[in-house]
């Protein structure tokens, strides 16, 4: 865990300093002795943790807690036990340790941060996860074809026709025949990518080679552009 001291007394940060090589976890990347500086470094820098004192000359603890949009794990250290019930009130604080520190009052505040920052580090992996999940579902959909579901590369789509109880979805290698509706399909395509154009098409507005008054060109398709349907697709054109 990288980590930052922030506090005004030099031998309060040497202390600190000092506690923190009995973690090898802990990773003292600066100091501060007051917290303007501090914040000039988080706004280019991230961390894991903070000690911060509470008693600073110009601007509190508190006072710089509240600058931080998103606050990693803070311990607090002070000669003052009096702001203990503050502090909790803030989310992002651990622990609250009373000067002079001891050692193993030190360790379990650590342990605790660490276990923290566990969590938040699972939460994260979980969340990537999702959302990777998420954006490769995004590229597949799955048609039924003859009791069968056939994953179709979305991006691969150029064209979907509506042919009566049927929809023919044209891709880059294939052609496929589903008994389904444009307007089912056509909510499971993303609006970025996939516009309406008439009653009976929908296509894939960045596989457009030519448009010509009423009518649009994708591979040797020629499609059909209702009066309605063309301001949208007007909008979605790069034009110059």
């Amino acid at each position: 865990m990288n980590c930052i001291i922030i506090d005004d007394e030099q031998t309060a940060r040497a202390i600190i300093a000092q506690l923190c090589t009995n973690f090898s976890s802990l990773n003292v990347v600066e100091e501060f002795p007051n917290a303007i500086q501090a914040i000039k470094y988080l706004n280019q820098n991230t961390v894991d943790l903070i000690f911060l004192d509470i008693h600073m000359p110009d601007f509190t603890g508190f006072d710089f807690i509240q600058t931080l949009k998103n606050p990693p794990n803070i311990i607090l250290t002070t000669s003052d036990p009096k702001f203990a019930i503050e502090a909790f009130e803030y989310n992002c604080i651990v622990d609250y340790l009373v000067k002079p520190v001891e050692i193993q009052r030190f360790n379990k505040a650590v342990l605790k941060a660490q276990a923290r920052q566990k969590q938040v580090d699972k939460q994260d992996k979980l969340i990537s996860e999702t959302e990777k999940e998420e954006r490769i579902s995004e590229k597949d959909l799955y048609v039924n074809i003859d009791r069968r579901l056939i994953k179709i590369d979305m991006p691969s789509i150029y064209l979907i026709e509506a042919k009566g109880d049927y929809i023919n979805i044209k891709t880059e290698n294939k052609n496929y025949t589903v008994h389904s509706t444009l307007k089912k399909i056509e909510e499971k395509l993303p609006t970025d990518t996939f516009l309406k154009v008439h009653r009976s098409y929908v296509i894939n507005v960045k596989k457009i080679i030519d448009i010509e008054d009423n009518s649009v060109l994708i591979k040797k398709d020629v499609i059909p552009v209702s009066r309605s349907n063309r301001p949208e697709l007007m909008k979605r054109l790069n034009l110059l």
